[in-house]
Formats: C-alpha cells, structure tokens, sequence
C-alpha cells in the first residue's frame, strides 16, 4: 500500500467514524462507496503480500536444501520430458528411473570419497603411511621385470593398430545400463542423465560441511523418486467416476433385460 493509499484508507475511515458519532442523516451512496474503497484497498495489500511471500520464500534451516532446492528446480523439468516420453510400456519408465537414481548415486560417491581424501591431505600425512610409501617404492625401483616392455617392437600395420583400439574403446552406455533392464530406457536415461550431471556435481561441491552433504545426498535421492513418482500418476491416473444408487439400479434392471432377450433367442 502506497502513501495515497494510506491516505485515503485513513480518511475514509474518519469519515465513517465522524458520521456515526454525530448521528446526522448521511448519503447511503457515499457510505457504499467507502466501504468498496476500503475492501479494494485490503484486497491489494493482501495480493501484495501473497506476492511477496511467493517470490521470497523462507530459506530453509540448511544450506545443503537450501542448494539442493535449486538443483531440483534445474534437473526435475529435464527429466520430466524425458520420463514422460516413454509411454510404449511401463518397463521402459521403470529403466529409466532406476538407470538415473542408480548414476547419482555412482556420480556423487566417487567426489564424496575425493572431498574426504582432500580433507585428510589437509590435515597432515601420518608418519607410518610415509614408511609404507617408501618401502613401495624400493621395491618397485630394484623390480627390473618391466624392463623389457621398453624392446617391445610393434608389428602391426597401422589398420590392425586402429582396429584393436576400436575394440578395446569402453561402450559409455554399455557401461551406464544396468543388467536385465530396458535398453530403450537405459538409452534415453543415458541422454537424460548428460543434461544434468555436470549440475549435480556442480552444486554438491558447493558443500563442505559433512552434515550438509549427507542431507544434500540423502534428499536428493528421496526427492528423484518422489518426482519420478508423480510423473508417473500423472501419466497413468486412477480416476473412480461418481455414482449414485439410482444408477446402480438402472444399471442392473438393463443387465437383467438382456440377459432375458438372449434367452428367448436361444430358445
């Protein structure tokens, strides 16, 4: 509410007081009027309010939701897209979900295990592991065994070199399916995936108290489901249509009159 506002709030409301205290004859009309004027002028405070109250949410006790909230609000539309597109069967959307829960958990585990490592580097190497390196690395230095691997002479042509390292290249989406799933969903969960891992990574680094990155990690799996959950109401909805006795009669009077028409032409 701006200042004219207030303004003309307040003397509204001094005119009706005025009014009532003096007990003179007044317009019926005017008093109308200001009671519209006020009723428009709350209405606008309380929509300004909702406004404000939508745009600026209350930030949650943790930075950890805090982050993973507007993760979810970059990653949740991409995989509703491509979640909703696979409607030949439900094995397909059943894939998919669990190709995608199944690469957060393989993406975040490997940075949770390097955030570790790097927090005990910082802290200092213990004395024994020093020992335990330097004893590794006498033996390996008087181990000559791979000193022939240096004459090894390579015989094959340039088209048989370029051949076995086809062979040899890792299948990326091989290597992302899981075992007995649909591949149609394994496919699309692969491309899904590429969308957002850079942000889910991105966005849990951000985090380096432990109690953040378990409840980042924690939530987002919980969250992933619950969306994919949805999706899929939304996709097969169970909807029960209303009824009513007199329907249910009807209904059975109409089953029972057929029946009796087959029989007669049986007979």
């Amino acid at each position: 509410m701006n200042k004219q506002e207030e303004q003309d709030f307040r003397e509204n409301i001094r005119t009706l007081i005025k009014l009532v205290k003096t007990k003179k004859s007044f317009n019926e009309s005017r008093i109308r009027s200001s009671l519209k004027t006020l009723a428009r002028l709350e209405l606008q405070r309380m929509i300004s309010e909702r406004e404000v109250a939508d745009t600026d949410p209350t930030p949650n006790k943790s930075t950890g939701i805090n982050i993973l909230e507007d993760l979810l609000k970059k990653i949740v539309p991409v995989l509703e897209v491509d979640y909703k597109s696979l409607t030949t069967s439900d094995e397909q959307r059943q894939s998919f979900r669990a190709h995608v829960i199944n690469a957060i958990v393989a993406t975040l585990t490997p940075v949770e295990a390097n955030n570790l490592a790097g927090e005990e580097a910082s802290q200092g190497t213990n004395p024994a592991e020093v020992d335990d390196i330097d004893e590794e690395i006498n033996i390996d230095v008087g181990d000559d065994a791979g000193a022939d691997d240096d004459k090894f002479i390579d015989i094959r042509t340039d088209a048989e070199i370029a051949a076995d390292e086809e062979t040899e290249e890792e299948d990326p989406v091989g290597d992302f399916g899981i075992e007995g799933q649909d591949e149609t969903g394994r496919n699309m969960a692969y491309n899904s995936f590429k969308k957002i891992e850079t942000s889910i990574i991105d966005s849990y680094e951000l985090l380096s108290n432990p109690e953040d990155q378990e409840l980042f990690y924690d939530y987002l799996i919980a969250n992933t489901k619950l969306y994919f959950d949805k999706f899929e109401d939304e996709l097969t909805p169970e909807l029960s249509e209303p009824t009513n006795q007199a329907y249910a009669t009807a209904s059975q009077d109409l089953d029972s009159d057929s029946s009796e028409e087959e029989l007669e032409i049986e007979l």
